[in-house]
């Protein structure tokens, strides 16, 4: 008997099957999916991988599998799809499985799984000020030592192997700083349960309206008969989507069947799992990248042995070892972060259909504003469509007003605020009730300029301004982290009139300041949410002391329910209009709706503000207005006529490199190569151009954009044009493929 095997390699040369002789004391334990141990090449140490067929002959087979490991294994259902999905998203098989495994599973960890009660961790041994101090004079000079310590410096103790991961560093760089007494090593009691802190009251079901019967009694319909269909929940903000969620999952339950749920942010995770702890108990399971290493392995192997029937997490739960699956859902199905922009460049929306339909469940997509390609899908029934108009608790929508902030400027109004909204802010804290003002631009300003020179400040490594954070007193790279002490002077000219233009989250938070000094605030954008539990924190905080202003960017968005706010001021609306992008407008307008929809959510009256440059765009008119099918209409004709999606895909082919010549002529190739073979009546092939941020991490970067619907043919001619022109003189260049990402750049 012989295996094929893929080897858990990134290496684009060792996508392929290798062949292996099957030992005769292993032939009854090894099957497809079996993770097995074997040498390769000229190396000593063996290699892992696994097998993805069995076969009765083999021209090539000559040497044996070495070991299995009895714990990690695949199903054969998880082999076909990682098939299916390398074959996509133009990556390795072996990219895909790791998707599907237990977090922790390098060969470091499985000798040490058996230790669960002490975990290695790592502080800092001097101050975050002495060691700030020290970067930012060069005294480390290790690229490598700085990433750690710059990781630890936002945190109060992270486990060894998180980072090692998270930084991108070895053990031994590691020893080192503990050698220079910059961290330290300690050995402490892992806490691996993530409720262990939590007391939640018990909640019960509630009655439900006759729209959300008519959804709940639809979509039961296919749990109860094992039955495929694919849903949308389009309600309002309010509506009650999660508590039809909650009933039909424990309809599934009923039938011993598990749920998946997908929620978009960690920021939501929280307040998701508090509502299903309250209505199901230890029955849940949760997995996001803000749990340990140990903590997500431990509610892994928890799912898998199926001692829970619930699994919440953002994308990647999606490959959770669920059995006997009953319902997938995935709230505000709209949101970017369910399209990986790492490879492999999954969706989790196309995968969670394929789990659904070989699963015989329902796949039920939540949004108060749908992505415009899924209510397409739906409009043409190929989706069934539930729609919900009333707010749940007889709660009504806010009062939404626009403020032209061209007017607040000619009537000498340069404030961030405009005076109506300040006015409105007065009046909830005289009160007391909450405020929300949303930015979606962190730091203080968005850059530096010399008014002598027109100098600007820019990353060395990345075509890109750098942002000013006023707390930290220092310019940063939002690409790739670079940052720099705040300048006084111009490098160039050496002139003194060095100006902030821009705002973001800490400049708006010090306005505030100055112009409600009584008021309390806190803010929350990634700057203040590196720590682990801290979303969580920060929005307690805000619910449970009643602080009178919460500020931050996209994560206060979206699914949050505060009682008692009331109010809620868009800073600035333009922010994405202007993108070069085609979705710029329709994530415009649904962060307005979303944000909108956190005001009023009880019995009390919201009010929402929206302070904008373009008070006539039609984007902002009709999120005033919550008016989503008249937006839906313009924009899907719009997109019609353009050629964009739903009506076509889009694929972006990437070209990055430090050798900018190579960059260039290897996307002419493959553009020459493309332009042959593709059928010019089905297909648009632009020409390869530098893509907007033009050089990232000291990388040059082109794009090529590729139009028409993607099918199996497509596929292999994209694949065939790559093989051609990769040659062995390609030394520095990375292709990706990404099919219909998130955005342009």
């Amino acid at each position: 008997m012989y295996a094929e095997i893929i080897i858990n390699s990134n290496a684009r040369a060792l996508n392929r099957i290798f062949d292996y002789i099957i030992p005769k004391e292993m032939e009854t334990s090894i099957k497809v999916g079996s993770r097995i141990f074997v040498p390769f090449g000229n190396g000593k140490k063996l290699e892992d991988g696994f097998v993805i067929g069995i076969k009765e002959t083999s021209e090539f087979a000559n040497k044996k599998i070495a070991k299995i490991d009895e714990q990690e294994s695949l199903s054969e259902e998880n082999v076909i799809l990682a098939k299916l999905m390398a074959r996509k998203y133009f990556c390795n098989i072996s990219d895909c499985i790791k998707l599907m495994l237990p977090p922790g599973t390098g060969a470091k960890e499985i000798e040490n799984r058996t230790k669960e009660k002490t975990g290695n961790f790592v502080y800092l041994q001097k101050t975050k000020e002495e060691i700030e101090k020290e970067l930012v004079e060069g005294t480390i000079k290790s690229e490598k030592q700085q990433r750690a310590l710059k990781v630890l410096i936002k945190t109060d103790g992270i486990y060894i192997s998180d980072l090692e991961e998270i930084a991108d560093v070895s053990k031994s760089i590691l020893q080192t700083l503990n050698k220079n007494n910059y961290i330290k090593f300690v050995s402490e009691q892992i806490k691996r349960n993530p409720f262990i802190n939590k007391n939640i009251e018990r909640d019960f079901p509630k009655k439900l309206n006759e729209e959300q019967e008519r959804c709940f009694n639809g979509i039961n319909f296919c749990i109860e008969n094992s039955e495929f269909s694919s849903n949308l929940i389009f309600g309002i903000t309010g509506s009650g989507k999660t508590e039809i969620y909650l009933q039909l999952i424990a309809s599934a339950i009923k039938q011993n069947k598990m749920a998946i749920v997908l929620v978009p942010e960690i920021s939501l995770t929280p307040q998701m799992v508090d509502r299903f702890l309250a209505r199901f108990g230890n029955q849940v399971a949760v997995l996001h990248s803000k749990l340990s290493i140990g903590e997500r392995f431990d509610e892994w192997q928890k799912i898998k042995n199926g001692e829970v029937k619930i699994v919440i997490g953002a994308r990647s739960a999606i490959f959770a070892p669920v059995k006997n699956l009953g319902i997938i859902i995935i709230d505000e199905e709209h949101d970017m972060s369910y399209k990986s922009e790492m490879t492999p460049r999954y969706d989790a929306k196309d995968i969670a259909k394929y789990i659904a339909e070989k699963s015989n469940c329902p796949l039920v997509l939540g949004s108060a504003t749908p992505e415009i390609t899924t209510f397409y899908h739906a409009k043409n029934r190929d989706i069934e469509l539930y729609k919900l108009t009333k707010r749940a608790n007889n709660a009504t929508l806010p009062d939404v007003k626009i403020i032209d902030l061209r007017y607040e400027l000619s009537h000498g109004n340069k404030s961030m605020i405009s005076l109506e909204l300040q006015d409105e802010i007065k009046k909830n804290l005289q009160k007391k009730e909450q405020t929300i003002l949303f930015l979606n631009r962190r730091g203080y300003s968005t850059f530096i300029m010399c008014r002598e020179c027109g100098y600007v400040a820019k990353c060395k490594n990345c075509n890109i301004s750098l942002t000013y954070h006023k707390y930290e007193n220092k310019l940063k790279c939002h690409y790739c982290g670079y940052e720099i002490p705040v300048m006084k002077e111009c490098p160039e000219c050496k002139s003194p009139k060095v100006k902030y233009f821009g705002t973001g989250t800490q400049k708006l938070e010090e306005e505030i300041h100055k112009l409600f000094p009584e008021a309390t605030t806190i803010r929350m954008d990634i700057d203040t949410v590196s720590k682990k539990n801290s979303h969580e924190e920060i929005l307690n905080k805000f619910k449970n002391e009643n602080i009178d202003i919460l500020i931050g960017t996209q994560m206060i968005v979206k699914g949050h329910h505060f009682p008692n706010v009331t109010l809620v001021g868009v800073v600035s609306a333009d922010g994405t209009l202007n993108m070069e992008d085609y979705k710029a407008v329709e994530k415009t307008f649904q962060t307005i709706v979303q944000v909108s929809g956190r005001a009023g959510r009880e019995q009390k009256k919201g009010r929402v503000y929206i302070q904008t440059y373009t008070p006539e765009h039609y984007a902002i008119n009709l999120a005033q207005k919550q008016d989503y099918e008249s937006f839906y209409n313009l924009e899907v004709d719009l997109r019609k006529r353009l050629k964009y999606p739903p009506f076509c895909d889009i694929i972006l082919i990437k070209f990055n490199g430090k050798n900018l010549s190579e960059i260039q002529n290897i996307s002419n190739r493959m553009y020459d190569t493309l332009n042959k073979i593709l059928d010019k009546n089905q297909f648009i092939l632009y020409k390869p151009v530098p893509s907007p941020v033009d050089k990232i991490q000291n990388k040059y970067r082109y794009r090529m954009i590729l139009k028409g619907k993607v099918n199996l043919k497509l596929l292999d001619c994209i694949k065939y044009s790559m093989t051609e022109n990769i040659t062995s003189k390609i030394k520095e260049t990375t292709i990706t493929v990404d099919i219909n990402p998130n955005n342009m750049m």
